[in-house]
């Protein structure tokens, strides 16, 4: 008996010992992702993978939190405050590499920037090249990006810029207007508001090369937790091909609750506007995938703004991007047939 409840006795110490110094289950890999802009359905693949628990899956804890007036995603990025950021167009990688910080891009959700330029339904203007030397409402960023590719393309110049402060009521009453704008988003709010259908020219179906929504890392996360970064990936992939193809309410339920200004309408509009345009999945993501780059769209779209002066020559645009996590074809996979 003394034999028996000494083994019983060992067997409790072993047995609380390896329970001791088993390592404990890994907590999820803790990450900030920081939006270009208040939360809305151009976000919708994002939300979808969080809501989901798409990234949770993935081992991931992912935060997104929204940007904004006054929020520079790129700045706290560069500044290493945060480790994942959308960038809202091929501008934000080179910009940041000239000026030096070590932030690459390794996904381009959406293969056409939404930018395009609208009008009042007016006889004299049927494309962007009739709209040279005519005053345009255009934001403070813009002169310093797509406005570049406007005036190498079809002549625009400075003379015709006037301030746009996101708010479109000075639009909506003149008729002569010209305003920037999403093509996913203003046209509806242009009919809602202003009760016609503006006359809208998206810039990429005329030759404008940049992406949009690129998700941006910090060269330390790639380096030290590429894996990491794949997972990221990943997971937004798969929330994005959900979001177009499956529920989408998950996602936008967690929109709405960020930004209440994001109605169910505006909301249906843009992703309508995003799968007829084929922001997501035309361009190489049809053949390569959801978030597909390529070499040869980052040179074009290098070439042509160091040849209009915006970038030297010689920068190491290339050591912008990584197509180390992309071209996989994952959401090609995921189609039913």
């Amino acid at each position: 008996m003394r034999k028996l409840l000494k083994l019983i006795v060992f067997a409790a110490i072993t047995a609380a010992l390896v329970f001791r110094f088993q390592p404990a289950e890994a907590a999820d890999t803790k990450i900030v992702f920081v939006t270009d802009w208040k939360a809305e359905a151009e976000h919708g693949g994002y939300y979808e993978a969080l809501a989901l628990g798409l990234y949770k899956k993935a081992g991931l804890d992912v935060t997104i939190r929204q940007g904004g007036p006054g929020i520079d995603n790129m700045q706290l990025l560069a500044a290493g405050a945060i480790d994942f950021a959308i960038g809202s167009n091929s501008f934000g990688p080179l910009n940041l590499v000239q000026a030096g910080a070590k932030v690459v891009a390794v996904m381009a959700v959406s293969q056409k920037d939404p930018q395009c330029l609208m009008t009042h339904p007016r006889s004299d203007i049927k494309s962007l090249a009739d709209i040279k030397g005519k005053p345009i409402l255009i934001s403070s960023g813009a002169a310093n990006t797509y406005f570049l590719w406007l005036k190498a393309n079809y002549g625009y110049t400075d003379s015709q810029i006037r301030p746009y402060t996101f708010n479109m009521a000075p639009f909506l009453v003149n008729a002569k207007a010209i305003q920037q704008g999403y093509i996913s988003s203003e046209p509806y709010l242009v009919a809602q508001q202003g009760g016609f259908s503006p006359q809208v020219f998206l810039f990429a179906n005329a030759g404008y090369p940049s992406y949009a929504s690129l998700v941006m890392v910090s060269d330390k996360m790639v380096d030290a937790h590429p894996d990491v970064v794949q997972a990221f990936v990943n997971a937004s992939i798969e929330g994005w091909y959900d979001y177009l193809h499956g529920d989408p309410s998950p996602a936008n339920a967690l929109i709405k609750q960020n930004d209440p200004d994001e109605n169910d309408g505006v909301i249906a509009y843009a992703i309508k506007t995003m799968k007829a345009q084929g922001m997501i999945e035309g361009g190489d993501a049809a053949a390569l995938g959801i978030g597909a780059m390529t070499d040869a769209r980052w040179s074009q779209f290098f070439n042509v703004m160091s040849q209009e002066g915006v970038y030297p020559k010689t920068l190491a645009y290339k050591t912008s991007y990584t197509l180390q996590f992309v071209n996989k074809g994952l959401s090609l996979k995921m189609a039913k047939p």
